[in-house]
């Protein structure tokens, strides 16, 4: 158990990030890690930005990552993706959703969504997974489950095995929504395994 990691999720409010969180640190706990996490949601409830710091391994102390110590940065939404690159360093690994949810600025036509995103990410020297995890939630039969599609993308870089990962989905989702969402998680982790 030599494996450390800083995980920083982002995204928008609404999209089911600190779920996607939880599901990952149970798993990791269950794994033998030490694991800890922090949110900050003030804004979720006005589509505003939201995010999970999770730290891993043998044994871990504080939940918080320091500015320019994130390994992997999950990014439910892309220019958040581009909103914590300070976070990142080189070398990291960004797993970012590729759907599209306009700020208010943007949806009253006061500014315009910016464009090449992903070119912009692959530019800073780091790995850049793109993942469409709405266009896969909807494929498996519900696109609220595109936070664990990501979950399963982030999943494929992660030591800890997927079947972990499906017991701790089984145990958190209620029953009703538990089938799709493990295809969910099951799609996100083969999407991951092509593009990484």
């Amino acid at each position: 158990m030599e494996e450390t990691g800083n995980i920083l999720f982002s995204g928008v409010g609404g999209q089911g990030i600190l779920l996607a969180s939880e599901i990952t640190a149970y798993s990791l706990l269950k794994a033998g890690y030490d694991a800890k996490k922090s949110e900050v949601h003030g804004m979720a409830q006005r589509g505003g930005s939201v995010t999970a710091q999770l730290r891993y391994g043998r044994k871990v102390w504080s939940p918080l990552i320091e500015p320019g110590c994130a390994d992997i940065q999950v990014a439910f939404e892309m220019m958040e993706a581009v909103r914590y690159v300070t976070s990142l360093h080189k070398g990291s690994t960004v797993i970012v959703n590729t759907q599209r949810i306009l700020p208010p600025a943007v949806a009253t036509g006061q500014t315009a969504y910016p464009e090449n995103i992903l070119d912009h990410l692959t530019a800073l020297d780091i790995r850049v997974v793109p993942v469409a995890a709405f266009d896969l939630a909807c494929e498996v039969g519900e696109g609220r489950t595109a936070n664990v599609v990501m979950v399963g993308a982030l999943s494929a870089f992660l030591p800890v095995e997927a079947a972990i990962y499906e017991e701790v989905i089984a145990f958190r989702v209620p029953e009703r929504f538990r089938e799709v969402n493990l295809k969910a998680f099951q799609a996100g982790r083969k999407a991951a395994v092509k593009e990484g």
